[in-house]
């Protein structure tokens, strides 16, 4: 929609200048699905006419159709300082930056247009858990049957109930009342998922892995493949022994999450598991991998 939205506005402007002749080139490009045409054609717009917004932001238009967001982003960027209110650059350079890795950085763009599911992806990445779950929630109401959103919607709520947890664990320790809690709300809601998960990571926390195991299981089996349930189930599994289980669920999280802080634990997990079976070359690989995905997490901010 915004690509044809782009090609009418301009379309009909009079081509007054060679750079708008230069422009109109590269929306016929993009008709004809021709991306190097394009950006060879909005990149010689812009270069005749620097002030010209529409040559900037449909380079990096261009960028982002080629899935080079990094070099997205410097032409999005000056199309904003030439037209600050040009809600597709914000779009547009939202959506690069956080392809990129820079959330903080996307989220305020994302915002103003209200990209509710960008926005909320954002917001998981910088620990913006009740914000992500409000804007997912809210995207969800629009489209209810949206895999991707019921995917997002569960993972940022099952972070903000593992960051409760561990905050109240972390401040009470010992408290037999919070496991009582837990114990109670797993027993009068048995079907639910985020109960046992929320008994299981508390056993867990508490080092009691053989208990929290089976609570974990029963998460995981009630409502499958959520990362931050496998996570847990693989760390009970690996400090109650069992290996199978631990590889198989942090392999799992692998999948799902790829580049996540969570992955990069999952790894690091794998690479003890390894280490403990004698398996040193498939230990030293879930090394690197960890670290890897750790320089990755906060790379430097974009210029």
């Amino acid at each position: 929609m915004i690509r044809l939205f782009l090609f009418a506005w301009l379309a009909g402007q009079a081509a007054t200048s060679d750079a708008l002749r230069h422009v109109q080139a590269g929306l016929e490009a993009r008709q004809q699905h021709n991306v190097e045409e394009e950006i060879a054609e909005f990149r010689k717009a812009a270069e005749i006419d620097p002030s010209l917004a529409e040559a900037f932001v449909n380079l990096g238009a261009a960028y982002m159709e080629k899935h080079d967001y990094g070099a997205a982003i410097a032409p999005l960027k000056r199309a904003l300082e030439l037209s600050p209110d040009l809600a597709v650059a914000h779009q547009f350079l939202g959506y690069a930056l956080l392809a990129q890795g820079y959330a903080a950085e996307a989220i305020p763009h994302l915002d103003r247009v209200g990209a509710q599911e960008a926005l909320g992806i954002a917001q998981i990445e910088t620990g913006q858990l009740t914000e992500a779950v409000a804007n997912f929630t809210a995207a969800l109401a629009k489209r209810p049957a949206d895999p991707d959103l019921l995917y997002y919607l569960g993972h940022a709520s099952g972070l903000l109930s593992k960051t409760a947890i561990d905050n109240l664990l972390a401040n009470y320790p010992d408290s037999a009342r919070a496991e009582a809690e837990f114990r109670a709300e797993a027993k009068l809601q048995p079907g639910k998922a985020e109960a046992a998960y929320r008994l299981g990571a508390a056993l867990l926390q508490q080092g009691k892995a053989s208990e929290a195991l089976p609570e974990l299981k029963r998460a995981n089996e009630l409502k499958p493949e959520m990362p931050e349930t496998l996570y847990s189930l693989g760390k009970a599994a690996s400090l109650a022994g069992d290996s199978a289980t631990a590889e198989k669920s942090w392999l799992k999280v692998i999948e799902i999450e790829k580049s996540t802080s969570l992955a990069a634990q999952a790894h690091f997990g794998l690479a003890g598991l390894y280490r403990k079976q004698g398996k040193a070359e498939q230990a030293r690989r879930e090394m690197q991998e960890f670290r890897k995905l750790q320089n990755a997490i906060e790379p430097p901010r974009s210029e």
